[in-house]
């Protein structure tokens, strides 16, 4: 028995397109932060972190949050996604590792020397980033309020929230996008 070329598997089905890549998610939230009357309009909560979803570019998950001073995200992933923030008002501080860990079967990893980065992203700044990379992301400030913008692709399937102490980061719990929406 002999097959066509033209009805191999390989060639009936198509390649999905590609999603948005970091530097379009970057140009995205720089463009959305740039929407006074956007920004302005999130509603503001002086204890807790609000937020608003956004349509992302090329159906990527988008976000814009309101950080009440002195609050954070903790320690944390996007597993899959790539990604991009930026700030639109106020200032944040990400502390971010610059090895990529493995992904599954670990509890508990003792990170090495020289792996941590800062920045400080003032209004107008932002970064993007690769899959699996881990973060936090806070707000300093003891009077002012931060907005930022967010975007990833493809939507996040999950996120990993890690527990930190001196050099041993720690898996606390995995998220399911049914528990933040």
């Amino acid at each position: 028995m002999s097959v066509s070329p033209s009805l191999t598997p390989s060639a009936a089905v198509a390649a999905p397109a590609p999603g948005p890549t970091q530097a379009e998610l970057l140009d995205f939230v720089r463009r959305t932060a740039g929407d006074a009357e956007l920004i302005a309009s999130l509603p503001l909560d002086p204890e807790g972190r609000t937020w608003v979803r956004l349509e992302g570019p090329g159906g990527s998950e988008a976000w814009l949050i309101g950080w009440p001073p002195g609050t954070g995200t903790g320690w944390h992933d996007h597993a899959e996604s790539v990604g991009a923030f930026l700030t639109a008002s106020g200032e944040l501080k990400e502390h971010s590792l610059t090895a990529r860990l493995p992904t599954d079967g670990w509890k508990t990893l003792e990170l090495t020397e020289g792996i941590d980065r800062e920045r400080r992203l003032g209004a107008g700044k932002g970064r993007s980033f690769g899959r699996h990379h881990v973060h936090e992301v806070l707000n300093e400030s003891t009077e002012e309020h931060a907005i930022s913008v967010h975007a990833y692709y493809p939507p996040l399937p999950q996120i990993r929230r890690y527990s930190r102490s001196g050099q041993v980061l720690r898996l606390e719990q995995v998220e399911r996008p049914a528990d933040w929406q």
